[in-house]
């Protein structure tokens, strides 16, 4: 069944290649948006947040990569750079009863060897006595009692040979979605080593992506290993569904040492029927996306499955292993100087969760969909403004509140998706907002001004406001921050 799955899917692409329209790009950098398409936005592309050589997508191929206006073209077209060196810079100083710092420098090669092919090597490293601002980083080492060394990898190779076919391998983040946030992929967490296989043919996009990653477990540092791949489907010139499924797994668990699955190589197969013919208890999510686009105006919605008994949803009896999420936001543009966002997440208890850290839907410590795990709800807003497309000062607002359930007692009530599920106090009646509900609203108000064009480097000065409210008890934080940083990449800092 496997094979004529495949043998099927092969004959598809190779069929489309004669239908595909679109033209050969080069991924990142290189591949350079008409101003019509940069709207008034830090974010890449707003509209349509992929940078790729493909229309149909909704992957980004790496952390979002802003435009730089450093392609490259044929290199027999006189006066293009085949090499370019961008700096990196992330400075920056925030007051929060006492001072946090980042001090970050480092350098980015883009180039184009060969004919069809992106190089992009690089990352940068930074100096930062508070963890809170370097969300995404890898923490290398300790410094002294209070700093610590972080490093940001940024490398990236790319060959696309034909109008069907890119392959890529890296040390990088990847995103799925037209969100600010993603339930399937998301570039919050930290960075790993991958290799993806992209094809586009008729009104489709198709992506495998298989992402290596690990984490502490037991004073030992473990491999674990996640496959997903992605359908994104043009049904309309104006509609776009898309399918979503992934298997972690680990390479040796409490019945055997079987190393790096082959069945999960399978750039076809479905994962939950493998998962079950195998016998194993590798943790899937499966799930779908749409996305409509209307002149200036997109909306878009995902959902998300881990597991689920229909029965039990009917039944709204809250039991536990009803795992699921779901997103629903609109984005647009109002005029040439305003871009906004409106954009609603929930995620179930205990959803991306599993019996230990090396069967969990994260990296590091940290989770590979929305940055707060599981056991939550969330609306945000975004704002971007500026006053024509070449203006150099950019104002951005963002606002984001809902509530949140916290473990209490030494229970897990299904928000840290690292604390195993069997741990959980009840099997039935559980909500969002369990445990100790935790209510938020976060806002961040920055200006910027380019200094530097090349990199994008930009001053900025911000004022980040944290109200939460938690058991009877309000705190409110004021986090007032100036400094230089390359925006090159989207930055999670606090929220």
């Amino acid at each position: 069944m496997i094979i004529r799955h495949s043998i099927l899917f092969l004959c598809l692409l190779c069929a489309a290649r004669s239908w595909s329209q679109a033209d050969v790009g080069y991924l990142n950098g290189s591949y350079v948006r008409t101003a019509a398409r940069e709207i008034q936005t830090d974010s890449a592309s707003f509209l349509n947040e992929s940078i790729t050589p493909f229309k149909n997508s909704d992957l980004a191929p790496c952390i979002r990569l802003k435009n730089t206006a450093l392609g490259f073209k044929n290199p027999k077209q006189k006066g293009r750079k085949l090499l370019s060196v961008i700096p990196l810079v992330d400075l920056g100083i925030q007051y929060k009863g006492d001072l946090s710092h980042r001090n970050g420098l480092g350098i980015l090669l883009e180039a184009r060897p060969i004919k069809k092919s992106y190089v992009r090597i690089g990352g940068l490293v930074n100096v930062s006595n508070s963890a809170g601002l370097n969300p995404g980083n890898i923490n290398l080492t300790d410094i002294g009692e209070s700093q610590h060394l972080w490093f940001m990898p940024l490398t990236r190779l790319a060959y696309t040979p034909n109008e069907v076919f890119s392959f890529q391998v890296g040390y990088d983040k990847n995103f799925i979605g037209a969100g600010r946030r993603s339930l399937f992929l998301s570039d919050y967490g930290r960075p790993m080593p991958f290799g993806q296989i992209r094809a586009e043919f008729w009104n489709m996009e198709y992506s495998v992506n298989y992402q290596f990653l690990s984490e502490n477990h037991n004073g030992q540092r473990k491999s674990k290993y996640v496959t997903s791949h992605y359908l994104s489907w043009n049904i309309l010139p104006w509609l776009n569904f898309g399918v979503f499924e992934a298997v972690v797994f680990q390479p040796k668990d409490t019945l055997l040492n079987r190393g790096y699955d082959v069945e999960y190589l399978n750039p076809f197969v479905f994962y939950r029927p493998q998962e079950y013919s195998m016998g194993s208890s590798d943790n899937v999510i499966i799930g779908a996306a749409l996305k409509a686009t209307f002149k200036n105006t997109t909306v878009y919605s995902q959902v998300v499955l881990d597991e689920f008994l229909l029965s039990e949803v009917r039944a709204r009896s809250g039991w536990w292993a009803n795992k699921f999420g779901a997103q629903l936001g609109v984005k647009g543009q109002i005029s040439d100087h305003l871009t906004y966002r409106i954009e609603a997440n929930l995620v179930r208890p205990y959803t991306f969760s599993h019996l230990t850290p090396l069967q969990v839907y994260g990296h590091r410590g940290s989770a590979l969909a929305h940055p707060y795990g599981s056991n939550f709800a969330e609306v945000l807003t975004e704002l971007n403004w500026r006053k024509t497309l070449n203006a150099k000062l950019r104002l951005r607002f963002f606002a984001s509140f809902g509530v949140r359930g916290t473990d209490m007692d030494s229970l897990n009530y299904g928000s840290d998706i690292y604390e195993s599920y069997i741990n959980r106090p009840n099997d039935f009646g559980n909500y969002i907002g369990q445990g100790t509900k935790q209510t938020f609203f976060i806002t961040n108000t920055r200006a910027s001004y380019p200094i530097l064009k090349e990199g994008r480097i930009h001053a900025f000065a911000e004022l980040q406001t944290q109200y939460i409210t938690m058991d009877g008890f309000k705190k409110l934080n004021l986090l007032p921050m100036i400094g230089v940083r390359s925006y090159l990449w989207n930055d999670y800092r606090n929220y």
